[in-house]
């Protein structure tokens, strides 16, 4: 069954219940669903705890509770609310976020030439460890980091689910670190 269907709850139809008490067993009822349902949608058991948490605080401090006849429609409508903007603060923090490429501050009148000759080199690294990664993993990477795409966007393009995509992101993620990694390793002399 769909949770956004509107249909009665149970605790709708049972008098005497106070507010609270509807909300307790509606929680009791639906709280693993309603984590499941989270959980697809976050990508994150954590976040989907805390979306949760959120969205039931939001049922008990309702100023008319009586004006909910659906307390499970309206606690799902809630959560994907909430999940909606979490994903709209975190897109905004991470596009926000500076490249960090580079050591030197703007401030200070520009980099010297041994950072500039730093980030050079590791802008070299990044670009070589982008065109190492597979193409399709390469594709979904630039329009994140690059297009500035999110991930929906990136799905509907690439025709993959959006789990596809935040795989490869990791995976282009876990390669560049690697190879930024390597290239800051001492090397080793060999005899």
């Amino acid at each position: 069954m769909n949770p956004d269907e509107a249909q009665p709850d149970s605790s709708t139809q049972e008098d005497g219940l106070t507010h609270s008490q509807r909300i307790e067993k509606l929680f009791l009822e639906h709280n693993g669903a309603l984590l499941r349902f989270l959980t697809a949608r976050t990508g994150s058991a954590q976040d989907a705890r805390d979306v949760a948490q959120e969205a039931y605080v939001k049922l008990l401090s309702l100023d008319q509770p009586e004006t909910v006849g659906y307390l499970r429609a309206y606690l799902y409508s809630t959560a994907s609310n909430l999940v909606k903007n979490r994903l709209k603060h975190h897109h905004r923090r991470e596009r926000a976020d500076p490249l960090l490429f580079f050591d030197f501050q703007e401030d200070q009148g520009g980099p010297s030439p041994e950072s500039a000759s730093a980030a050079s080199q590791r802008l070299a690294i990044v670009a070589a460890a982008i065109d190492e990664l597979p193409p399709i993993c390469r594709r979904a990477f630039v329009m994140r980091k690059f297009d500035g795409l999110d991930l929906e966007h990136i799905a509907a393009r690439l025709n993959l689910n959006v789990r596809s995509i935040k795989r490869y992101m990791a995976r282009a993620m876990e390669h560049l670190d690697r190879r930024l990694t390597e290239a800051a390793a001492p090397k080793k002399d060999v005899k």
